[in-house]
């Protein structure tokens, strides 16, 4: 419903009591099970994340966008829940890693704008017990609870003996063990189009998600107040064209930046590094996002022609932009995970290696002359180079030195993923060359 003052849809917030209940699958089994029955279904992925919306995405067939308190904003959040909310009938927003978890958290989310929480449970390994999870999931906070969904039910007697123990909280929905997930990798699940059957599997999580419509027609909508309009951004990119890398390799990007990129004026040209493409010859700065060049190392290092015209946009002082996996290609040797090493475009004095632990992790934010450009870290690999960093990103909320921000020549590069819409200004300044 939309009036003059608010828009209403029906709305959870998907979260758990941990990370791998099953959020992922859960969500994706009931955007697409929606989709089959003709509703309008946004997704969004709550905290930072590139891989889990990808399959969201595909599971849904709309774009999936970013809510965060901090990084995204209050405001932003609002007003794209409530734009979502005015274009379908049904919103999904899949939490980050335990209910509570984080600063801000899935709760704290929920709570700003009134969406109930839909509570998946792992009931693999228990019965009754999961009354015990819920209610505690409910009051800690507390938040609003729409109910459960409990993951890897065994039978229907099973699910029966899990329902009981909820008392007054009702059980929406179960999906049975699953003789095969989604598979992963190892910085979570693997890419949607890395999948052969994906789609297939997608519709067997929806047919066996045993749903109860009733309950769900049931559950009144949520009401979003419509926001202010949104002040016009400042077209600091006017008649500039910037290339933006985008292949198997190159594919972590918040659909935001694109838009922000273009709201500042840019025109974007998309080239493939994996196919061998030189950066386009109009480009007046080039954007190599993060992705997994360690999973296609060999045919990187045997990009000749991209490799050449990344060195040649270089030498000619075209401002460069690479965030992880975007670094990583420009550093002078990358070592897989099978302990092959392979030359990369060598624009950044260094050599790459990929580690077995985790490396980074978590929200950040780069100080910059035009204020805070915010975003974040995760990565299995470690740079080792004789290069000074420029800055350092700052983390949240620690406050804590963070990653390494590096400047040479006309390359800016880090582990840090910038998410552009915090702060366009310096996000400009990035590609115009500005940036101190």
């Amino acid at each position: 419903m939309v009036t003059q003052d608010y828009v209403e849809a029906r709305a959870v917030l998907v979260s758990a009591i941990a990370s791998g209940q099953g959020k992922t699958s859960i969500t994706a089994a009931l955007a697409r099970k929606l989709v089959q029955q003709g509703k309008r279904v946004r997704v969004f992925k709550c905290g930072p994340d590139f891989i889990d919306p990808m399959i969201l995405e595909r599971a849904s067939g709309a774009t999936v966008r970013s809510l965060d308190l901090w990084m995204v904003g209050e405001e932003l959040c609002r007003r794209q829940l409530a734009q979502a909310a005015a274009e379908a009938d049904v919103l999904l927003l899949e939490g980050v890693m335990g209910l509570y978890d984080g600063t801000p958290s899935s709760a704290d989310l929920s709570r700003a704008f009134g969406v109930p929480v839909m509570a998946v449970i792992d009931a693999a390994a228990m019965a009754q017990t999961a009354g015990a999870v819920v209610h505690g999931l409910r009051d800690y906070g507390p938040v609003q609870l729409a109910g459960v969904i409990a993951n890897r039910v065994a039978s229907v007697g099973h699910a029966r003996m899990v329902a009981a123990s909820l008392r007054d909280i009702p059980l929406f929905a179960t999906l049975p063990k699953q003789a095969r997930s989604l598979p992963e990798r190892h910085l979570g699940l693997m890419l949607p189009d890395d999948v052969s059957d994906i789609d297939t599997l997608l519709d067997q999580l929806a047919e066996q998600l045993v749903f109860d419509q009733q309950a769900w027609d049931a559950m009144p909508p949520v009401r979003f107040a419509k926001p202010a309009q949104a002040q016009a951004t400042a077209p600091l990119l006017a008649g500039r064209t910037i290339a933006v890398a985008r292949d198997q390799a190159f594919m972590f990007i918040y659909p935001h930046n694109l838009e922000v990129l273009r709201e500042l004026g840019a025109t974007l040209k998309f080239f493939s590094p994996l196919a061998d493409q030189p950066v386009p010859a109009e480009a007046d700065a080039v954007y190599l996002p993060g992705g997994y060049p360690e999973l296609h190392a060999r045919t990187l290092a045997q990009a000749s022609i991209w490799q050449a015209s990344m060195r040649a946009a270089h030498a000619a002082g075209r401002p460069i932009v690479a965030e992880c996996g975007g670094m990583m290609a420009l550093a002078e040797t990358l070592t897989d995970q099978a302990g092959d090493s392979w030359p990369m475009a060598a624009l950044l004095p260094g050599a790459v290696s990929m580690r077995a632990r985790l490396s980074g992790l978590g929200l950040q934010a780069l100080p910059t002359a035009q204020g805070d450009l915010r975003g974040h870290t995760f990565h299995y690999s470690q740079l080792e180079t004789a290069l000074a960093p420029a800055a350092h990103t700052v983390k949240h909320p620690s406050a804590l030195q963070g990653e390494a921000w590096y400047r040479h020549g006309s390359l800016a590069a880090s582990y840090f993923h910038a998410y552009f819409p915090s702060n366009p200004a310096a996000t400009a300044a990035l590609f115009s060359g500005s940036a101190a």
